[in-house]
């Protein structure tokens, strides 16, 4: 597919002077990457891509799948590679992955979580901390979103899954692991009572997820979302309905500091 890029958005001027600045020591070096940590970003006709996010955020941008055709994607991937070591797009079938593989043959594809991952950094040491726990099995596919995410932000995730308030016990079981986390990310459907009860057994934040999971009176989420925002463990924070990467996200500059 031919590129519709067009120069990042950076002028060639303006970068010319900061260079000249850190050359006569009017600028530091640390200054300087400030000043860079905006720009650039890449013009194309369906996409600005932001190539220095990572050094804003210290996390690249990560490709939101749905309602881009696979021509699209390809087109965003081609460009972002090349730049980054780590690439992360949600929510994809398998048969966009396979286009994908064809031009990039070191992408792998996580079928619980829906999502594409390229990750080029060898030997890096992934920091434990992080525990992502379920209500039930059908929960997987937004917890594993968020386990992925974190796993690529450099952290160890641990994951329990199926332990929900209906069988309270199965929790209790793997209390050790959670309770030596320092952050946990709760993610249940159905009544979403799962993070008030980890809240009120931990002393580190929970981070509840609430799922479409349920019959016709959860309304597609709402009611666990309701439920979590209605916490009263304290310590507990929510996110979007389904918003697993969210969640990881989150959980992983917290297990940053």
């Amino acid at each position: 597919m031919k590129s519709s890029a067009k120069p990042a958005k950076t002028s060639q001027r303006w970068l010319t002077s900061l260079l000249k600045k850190v050359r006569n020591g009017d600028l530091t070096v640390d200054m300087a990457v400030k000043e860079l940590g905006v720009l650039p970003y890449e013009e194309m006709l369906h996409a600005k891509i932001d190539h220095h996010r990572s050094l804003r955020t210290g996390f690249p941008e990560v490709i939101y799948g749905p309602g881009k055709t696979t021509g699209q994607l390809l087109s965003i991937l081609e460009r972002m590679v090349p730049k980054s070591e780590k690439i992360l797009v949600t929510r994809v079938d398998e048969k966009t992955f396979r286009a994908v593989r064809l031009k990039l043959k070191d992408a792998l594809y996580n079928p619980s979580a829906h999502a594409i991952v390229i990750n080029r950094a060898r030997g890096e040491k992934l920091t434990p901390g992080i525990s992502v726990v379920t209500g039930g099995t059908a929960d997987i596919p937004v917890a594993e979103e968020a386990a992925l995410t974190a796993e690529l932000m450099g952290n160890k995730v641990e994951r329990i899954f199926d332990v929900g308030v209906a069988g309270i016990h199965r929790l209790f079981d793997h209390l050790h692991i959670i309770r030596s986390s320092r952050v946990v990310v709760a993610v249940a459907g159905m009544d979403g009572v799962l993070p008030a009860v980890v809240g009120g057994l931990v002393t580190c934040p929970v981070i509840a997820v609430p799922t479409s999971v349920g019959y016709g009176a959860s309304f597609q989420g709402m009611a666990p979302l309701l439920t979590m925002l209605n916490s009263c463990a304290p310590g507990v924070a929510v996110v979007n309905i389904d918003g697993g990467f969210n969640a990881g996200y989150l959980a992983g500059l917290i297990n940053r500091i």
